[in-house]
């Protein structure tokens, strides 16, 4: 992991979520890349032509410019790489750009905050932000000074056709020293008996080389309950999600199984393109 991509609107969320990063990147020496963006209605970016400085627009920038400079000396980040983007425009296009343009390996983002933050992970722009990035997004929830991620619970059908992107999560995991807690929710209208799921889990994983690992059947109305309980019950620090699309066991990203999962769920949550 080489470069890590945390918007920021200075929040307590967003400094949360920074911390995190930070920690990140001291593990795999990555450089953090800090994004504010000044979020502009529609008639406010017409306005801004090349050479023409709007001077309510330019307030707001150099106050911005201001604030990510004290960010980056802050002493979460003491002793890391650290550099800054500034931009105008919509946040949850911008983000998904910057990271794209910048080849972001994660992107790390408070799940709410100030100044329309809070929109990022609530509803459409949710599912945009992660249904058009191929880069895996960390949502931080919670208020906690120090976020951990000892105890992640990753919930998957165990299928060939996730087994690429599943290495993404594999080295997630190695390397912030988790302990892996692979899941599979039963439910009424995709249940499989107990041997037969440890059977095709088992023989899953296996080509892995997972030194360390639990898995666990769980059986609930539905996946997103599942997940929610379960995590709840074993006390995760983290909840890992995996999509590609609208098929097979992406359903948990497509509608309200998505803003369940994000809004309801009080622990961290990342999702890799699978």
């Amino acid at each position: 992991m080489k470069k890590i991509l945390v918007p920021t609107d200075f929040s307590e969320q967003a400094n949360i979520a920074l911390k995190a990063a930070a920690g990140i990147a001291r593990k795999s020496s990555a450089e953090i890349i800090l994004l504010h963006i000044i979020d502009l209605p529609h008639e406010a970016m017409d306005m801004i032509q090349p050479g023409y400085d709007v001077p309510e627009i330019m307030f707001f920038k150099e106050h911005a410019e201001a604030k990510l400079t004290q960010t980056s000396l802050s002493e979460e980040l003491s002793g890391l790489n650290v550099s800054q983007i500034l931009k105008l425009g919509r946040t949850f296009d911008e983000v998904t750009e910057v990271a794209k343009a910048n080849n972001i390996d994660l992107i790390v983002m408070g799940s709410h905050g100030a100044s329309g933050f809070k929109e990022l992970f609530i509803g459409s722009n949710t599912e945009k932000v992660i249904r058009t990035s191929n880069i895996p997004v960390l949502a931080i929830k919670g208020n906690e000074t120090e976020v951990n991620f000892d105890k992640v619970v990753f919930a998957n059908d165990f299928t060939e056709e996730t087994a690429q992107g599943f290495q993404k999560i594999v080295d997630f995991l190695k390397l912030n020293g988790s302990t892996p807690h692979f899941l599979m929710v039963n439910t009424p209208n995709n249940f499989k008996p107990t041997h037969v799921a440890e059977e095709l889990a088992h023989a899953f994983l296996k080509q892995f080389n997972l030194d360390d690992y639990e898995f666990s059947i769980y059986n609930d109305l539905d996946i997103e309950k599942g997940i929610l309980n379960f995590a709840e019950r074993v006390n995760a620090d983290l909840i890992a999600m995996g999509t590609h699309g609208r098929k097979g066991f992406a359903r948990l990203l497509n509608g309200s199984i998505s803003e369940d999962l994000m809004n309801h769920s009080p622990r961290s949550i990342i999702t890799f393109k699978l």
